[in-house]
């Protein structure tokens, strides 16, 4: 995978990567002059899991040659919704990661709160539920799959019914 840099041109940021993400300049880079509203989500790593303490690392697996699509998918989706959304970004990490790393980042930019805060739920939600992306769990006494996996669905299916 390639160093993780923000794209020349554009207002999607759409990636995986196995390189740490670069959480303040996803930030930066979603500031436009025109947006009054920047909402910065990062997954991290923490030190427990549902019913498992004493976690150690994850490691993220994924279907990579799908992965930057079903991020594509998202960020359409959601454009649709927030037709006034100015920056989009989405990135995961692969590998292992510790506790207190980042594996997740989303950020959107908007003229107003309202539509940044409901967008960047929109895509934090459709990403964790429809993207190809796998955790496995290391703690003190074991190690295992994460739970709550979820068939792949459709974005625009997601959030639906809200």
């Amino acid at each position: 995978m390639r160093d993780v840099e923000a794209p020349p041109v554009g207002d999607d940021w759409l990636e995986l990567t196995d390189e740490e993400l670069p959480v303040g300049t996803v930030y930066q880079w979603a500031v436009r002059p025109d947006c009054g509203a920047v909402v910065l989500f990062s997954g991290t790593i923490r030190d427990h899991a549902e019913g498992r303490d004493g976690v150690e690392h994850l490691t993220y697996e994924a279907y990579d040659e799908q992965v930057v699509a079903r991020f594509g998918a998202i960020s359409e989706e959601l454009r649709m919704r927030w037709p006034t959304v100015g920056r989009v970004a989405l990135l995961h990490r692969t590998g292992r990661l510790v506790v207190g790393e980042s594996s997740v980042v989303v950020v959107v930019s908007a003229p107003h709160r309202p539509a940044a805060f409901e967008a960047a739920r929109f895509a934090i939600d459709a990403l964790k539920e429809s993207a190809p992306i796998w955790k496995h769990e290391v703690w003190s006494t074991g190690a295992d799959w994460g739970t709550g996996a979820a068939p792949i669905r459709d974005a625009s299916a997601i959030g639906a019914a809200e």
